[in-house]
């Protein structure tokens, strides 16, 4: 176990883990150093007076430009790999298992299927897309919950179920690729990527308005999964509700992921590493967290997507590439790992 202290400020004591807060500042400098690196590089290079100049608003129209684009990027990065990692965050502590997280169970391919739904039955616009990707994720989670429930729900269960479910989903996603009309097909193919190409400042806007929405309930989340870390009779026992604090749970991850796939496409593997490589870094016996899980997030899709950017000359590849890349390889070593310690 990773050592604990106790500050304490008059009536009130916090206990913290020095070591995950000295790896949690460095993450975030990390996450700092992305954001700063994407508004330096690139074809038409911006100086740190320059960046400087942008914040305020005294650079010139070609100055101005750049960095409008390149801090909006920066940003969505930032905030929607912040919430993926609460996602992974949350799922991972209620399957108690490294591969529950939402792209792994099906949330991603719900939102995608959401986005084929409204192309082929609906009006396509931004704000249709939107909700039919919030509103498949929803419905996929529904589904796997319920599937998975035989008198409460097993982490496992849930994990065999939500890929079943994801398979299927899958399947209806290409079937809807082969059979579509060309412009739809590419249009979803496009969206389906994962990409910060085309975030405006807009939906960035309104994404970090519904994470905002949502973050008044992470402390109850974790307090909840505390709870249940200790087994459903204990927690039971405490007055804790089960089967309703893991729906509230449930529903409060696939928001998280559905505040980024309704904009940016489903990025896959972010939510399943961020967590427990976050974990890791603080120590043995460390905890899943919000903040070391929400800040690990934003450092992998920041850096993920300079490697979209800048590691292949004229190419600009969607970061979904790169992630899928990068989480497989995390994947596989997870998977070994695993088999190793049985």
């Amino acid at each position: 176990m990773s050592a604990q202290r106790i500050l304490a400020m008059g009536a009130v004591s916090v206990r913290y883990r020095p070591r995950a807060v000295a790896m949690n500042l460095l993450v975030g400098v990390g996450a700092a150093v992305c954001v700063l690196l994407a508004l330096l590089l690139g074809e038409h290079g911006l100086s740190l007076g320059d960046v400087v100049h942008g914040l305020v608003g005294t650079g010139g129209k070609r100055v101005e430009l750049t960095f409008d684009r390149r801090i909006r990027r920066a940003l969505a990065a930032v905030v929607f790999g912040a919430c993926l990692g609460i996602s992974g965050m949350i799922f991972q502590s209620l399957t108690r298992n490294p591969l529950g997280s939402p792209d792994v169970i099906g949330l991603n391919s719900g939102a995608y299927t959401g986005v084929v739904a409204v192309l082929v039955f609906g009006t396509p616009g931004y704000a249709a897309l939107v909700l039919g990707a919030v509103g498949g994720s929803l419905a996929a989670a529904a589904v796997v919950f319920a599937l998975s429930y035989r008198g409460g729900v097993d982490g496992f269960r849930l994990i065999i179920v939500g890929i079943a479910v994801s398979a299927v989903l899958t399947s209806l996603n290409q079937w809807f690729s082969v059979k579509a009309d060309l412009d739809d097909a590419m249009h979803a193919a496009i969206w389906g990527a994962g990409s910060l190409n085309t975030v405006g400042w807009a939906p960035l806007v309104w994404a970090v308005a519904a994470a905002v929405v949502l973050l008044p309930t992470l402390p109850v989340a974790s307090f909840r999964i505390r709870q249940l870390e200790l087994g459903d009779d204990a927690a039971t026992a405490l007055g804790v509700r089960v089967d309703r604090t893991r729906v509230l749970l449930i529903v409060v991850g696939a928001g998280y992921t559905a505040v980024v796939t309704a904009i940016a496409g489903p990025i896959a593997f972010v939510a399943l590493a961020a967590p427990q490589i976050a974990r890791r870094l603080q120590g043995p016996g460390a905890p899943l967290t919000v903040a070391g899980s929400a800040l690990m997030g934003a450092l992998l899709l920041s850096g993920a997507d300079l490697v979209a950017q800048y590691m292949f000359a004229d190419v600009r590849l969607p970061v979904g590439a790169v992630t899928v890349v990068l989480g497989g390889l995390y994947l596989i070593w997870l998977l070994m790992r695993e088999n190793a310690r049985r």
